[in-house]
């Protein structure tokens, strides 16, 4: 006889679309299906941007056609109250939101003070919210890029220069002691490794001091950088040190391109991996360890992988660790890989979405980063068009 874990695995499968798709209506479908399609052409997604930045400043009406096509099927709404229908209904299939201000690129601090505020209303918005597991922020909302930077370069930093990164500290301070008082867990996302170093010390700073009794704070690992499973193993040590507990939510990344551009550029070794076996070793070997030390990590699986997600499965079962362990969560993009999320949740995993929100012109980086990351050949055009397919023809069938 399987025991009750062991019977939701052998359940477990990534090819069943009804579960899929099971909140989404026909017409839903054919608008992702028709969306997925139109980004699946690299030229098309090249010239997005131009085009769509020419188009707001000649004051042409573009913003309700981004609004009923890309922006609905990647985002929550325009803001938080606008995302509480969406997390209705994914909470409806078990399946909880990470709400994200993504607001990206601001340089004065009244922005950055509107993005520090608006993440403490996420984060109130979560308090004794099961539709809202974790909230997130990325520091690059609360501080300028090239001073985050300095940091990283140990640069001698100015007077002023001094008294704006203490203002940047107290932010993160700020979000995260209204996280632990709430009862909230946070993630700091991952960004761009000549600024991460100092990303990795404020998260450290803050799991040092709010995850004494469980993990509030969550660091972020990105494995297409080659250095990451290392630094995952030495946050560990340090953590069973210092005496707190260790948050970690771990992706494979987005900056590939970027990083690599800019270390041929200025003549440096490559952060990245050499190839995507390497980072998809790395990433695996990151569950296992994580599985491993369950007693002292609770850490996300920020993943749109099959294979990883059925490892992490797997690992869990093996372990005999039951399928809704608080301390392990599944997690994918709003409007991506619901073939994983849904039969996940379906399953008793704990599953959230990333939900972005923000004003339509605010959140277009975002939006021409998903569409660009959906042109690739190894992207998740080809396959959403796929497994759309096979639904609606199970559903014609069906009838």
């Amino acid at each position: 006889m399987l025991n009750s874990t062991s019977q939701a695995t052998a359940n477990l499968n990534f090819d069943n679309t009804e579960i899929a798709f099971k909140s989404k209506s026909n017409g839903d479908l054919n608008r992702s299906f028709l969306l997925f399609k139109i980004i699946g052409y690299n030229w098309m997604v090249k010239m997005g941007p131009p085009l769509v930045e020419f188009a707001f400043n000649i004051h042409l009406p573009v913003k309700g056609l981004i609004k009923a096509t890309v922006f609905n099927q990647f985002c929550g709404g325009e803001s938080m109250d606008d995302c509480d229908k969406t997390m209705a209904h994914l909470y409806s299939y078990g399946v909880g939101s990470i709400l994200d201000y993504s607001i990206e690129g601001k340089e004065a601090e009244e922005e950055f003070n509107h993005t520090k505020n608006e993440t403490i209303a996420t984060v109130l918005k979560a308090k004794n919210n099961p539709k809202i597991p974790f909230c997130v922020f990325k520091v690059t909302g609360l501080a300028r890029f090239d001073l985050l930077a300095k940091v990283n370069e140990k640069t001698t930093l100015s007077g002023d220069e001094k008294v704006e990164f203490d203002k940047v500290k107290a932010c993160v301070f700020e979000i995260c002691k209204t996280a632990y008082e709430s009862n909230v867990r946070i993630f700091i996302d991952a960004e761009e490794s000549w600024i991460q170093h100092t990303i990795d010390n404020l998260a450290h700073e803050m799991m040092m001091h709010f995850n004494k009794e469980q993990a509030i704070v969550y660091n972020t690992l990105q494995f297409y950088r080659h250095d990451r499973l290392d630094f995952l193993k030495r946050s560990l040590a340090d953590a069973i040190t210092n005496n707190y507990f260790l948050g970690e939510k771990l992706v494979r990344g987005a900056y590939m391109e970027k990083e690599r551009e800019r270390a041929q550029k200025m003549g440096y070794a490559s952060p990245i991996q050499t190839d995507k076996n390497a980072s998809d070793a790395d990433y695996n070997e990151a569950l296992k360890f994580c599985v491993e030390h369950i007693d002292k990590i609770s850490f996300c699986a920020g993943t749109h992988n099959e294979n990883s997600s059925m490892l992490l499965v797997n690992l869990m079962a093996e372990k005999g660790i039951e399928n809704n362990d608080n301390r392990i969560y599944f997690s994918q993009l709003f409007g991506m890989s619901d073939h994983i999320s849904f039969n996940l949740s379906n399953n008793g995993y704990n599953v959230a979405k990333y939900l972005p929100y923000g004003p339509v012109k605010s959140v277009l980086p975002y939006l021409f980063r998903r569409a660009q990351e959906n042109t690739s050949v190894k992207g998740q055009a080809g396959r959403e068009l796929k497994l759309i397919s096979q639904e609606v023809a199970r559903r014609k069938k069906a009838r």
